[in-house]
């Protein structure tokens, strides 16, 4: 369906990817992989149209229909959860419109045996045979199972998107994605937002859905469970395995390991060639020997061993100041929206060296009992924040909070303070962002190398 051929882009002097070409078929199920900065998000957006590559080209044909979920995106707050969903059906109710019409003028006229009356009668029996074929007399109840796999309660599909979270109007997208059943739909960390329920209905939809599949994910047992071929971006070019990830791992092990041991071989063959070579060159009676392996040598493909993105990343954590005995004290603490009560009567106390995780479903207020701890947000009862304590707060939205026209450095020079500002290449560095990575501006980053460093 969809064809890459030669893709290169480049950023700066050095190639993101080249010479990049494969083929995506119907019900094929991709899994994008690579490291954070590999362009698995950039090959994502080149197959959408959102973005062009330096070379290359990608051929979809005119009836092929693509449905794209960026990592971010830009939300339009103006409707209902139900309104924002109908979206998705703007094709359907543009199809109704128009047999509508058609209706009203076979009502109309009276010219029953001419030509353009029997043509508009085939124009309306095609166009009412693929409305019904779209589901547009059933398709609220196909927006209800959407909404409703995706976690959102039926009580949730009056309310303005303005009410919900980020993660949550994510989720609408997702569901207005997946109802226009594209021919192929690209998403890009479709999971970051979803609780484990909602990954599992998601994992079950695209598992029977007709469309084919490319996707950007984090979550193994999610793409084992959805893909049945991978494709690695692994030092600028590709490797693609008709395998889910799990196989794919225990073949590219296999396949490297051929590789060495070939390459190794090879080696030898060679030196031992050469040793023959230099020790008869100058001796008449193995002449005819000599040259013999001297066309050997000439005509050996050197074997290539793949190569491996071994970078990583290299922290050591200063020691932190020390605290008193209890960080995190809260006591009959409770948050409401109106009559809308998030929590009530938590009373929590943190020890120094506890390590603590907030768990439950999408809604029932673990990020807005952390921006309580952070007084980010008013609330009822009381929480103290102990003796010497420092806290370093990772919002889920904080990668949208960068500038996007400042480099890596000056986005880490604007924050440091005193003596930790003559390290921040050093810093910079252990998080993969040494040399002329530094220099990248903040928006050619992917969504997993902006948090990294963040």
């Amino acid at each position: 369906m969809v064809s890459v051929d030669n893709l290169k882009v480049e950023f700066g002097v050095t190639p993101l990817f080249e010479d990049v070409s494969y083929v995506i078929n119907k019900r094929d199920r991709i899994a994008l992989v690579g490291k954070n900065g590999a362009g698995k998000s950039t090959m994502l957006k080149i197959l959408a149209g959102k973005q062009q590559p330096t070379g290359g080209t990608v051929s979809v044909p005119k009836e092929v229909t693509l449905g794209y979920l960026p990592q971010v995106m830009i939300l339009s707050d103006n409707h209902t959860v139900m309104e924002e969903a109908e979206t998705a059906f703007e094709h359907i109710f543009e199809l109704q419109e128009s047999i509508n019409k058609m209706n009203n003028e076979l009502a109309e006229r009276t010219d029953y045996e001419s030509e353009s009356y029997h043509k508009l009668i085939e124009r309306f029996t095609h166009d009412n045979d693929r409305f019904l074929m779209m589901g547009g007399t059933n398709y609220k109840s196909g927006i209800e199972r959407t909404l409703v796999g995706l976690g959102f309660n039926r009580e949730d599909f009056d309310r303005p998107t303005s009410e919900f979270s980020g993660g949550w109007r994510m989720r609408i997208e997702l569901a207005k994605l997946l109802l226009r059943q594209p021919d192929v739909l690209l998403l890009d960390e479709p999971t970051n937002h979803l609780d484990i329920e909602s990954i599992q209905w998601l994992e079950n939809f695209l598992k029977t859905s007709s469309s084919a599949v490319v996707l950007v994910s984090h979550d193994r047992a999610f793409i084992n469970n959805v893909t049945n071929r991978t494709i690695e971006i692994s030092c600028g070019h590709i490797y693609d395995y008709k395998v889910n990830y799990d196989q794919f791992v225990e073949l590219r092990k296999e396949r490297r390991e051929q590789q060495i041991r070939a390459y190794e071989n090879q080696q030898k063959q060679i030196q031992d060639t050469e040793d023959f070579i230099e020790r008869f060159r100058y001796k008449a009676t193995k002449s005819v020997q000599v040259q013999s392996r001297i066309k050997q040598l000439e005509k050996i493909i050197p074997i290539e061993i793949d190569e491996e993105d071994n970078s990583a990343l290299r922290l050591k954590f200063p020691t932190a100041i020390r605290s008193g005995n209890y960080p995190i004290i809260c006591q009959d603490v409770k948050k409401a929206y109106g009559e809308h009560v998030v929590f009530h009567d938590v009373n929590l106390t943190i020890e120094r060296g506890d390590k603590v995780a907030f768990v439950g479903k999408n809604g029932e207020g673990k990020s807005t009992l952390v921006k309580c701890i952070m007084d980010q947000i008013p609330y009822d009862g009381k929480l103290k924040i102990g003796h010497n304590v420092q806290i370093g707060y990772f919002a889920q939205n904080q990668a949208q909070l960068l500038d996007e026209n400042l480099t890596v450095f000056d986005t880490i020079d604007r924050v440091a303070v005193g003596d930790i500002r003559l390290k921040i290449r050093d810093i910079l560095g252990a998080f993969m962002f040494g040399g002329e990575a530094s220099d990248k501006k903040v928006k050619v980053l992917s969504g997993g190398e902006r948090s990294d460093w963040l």
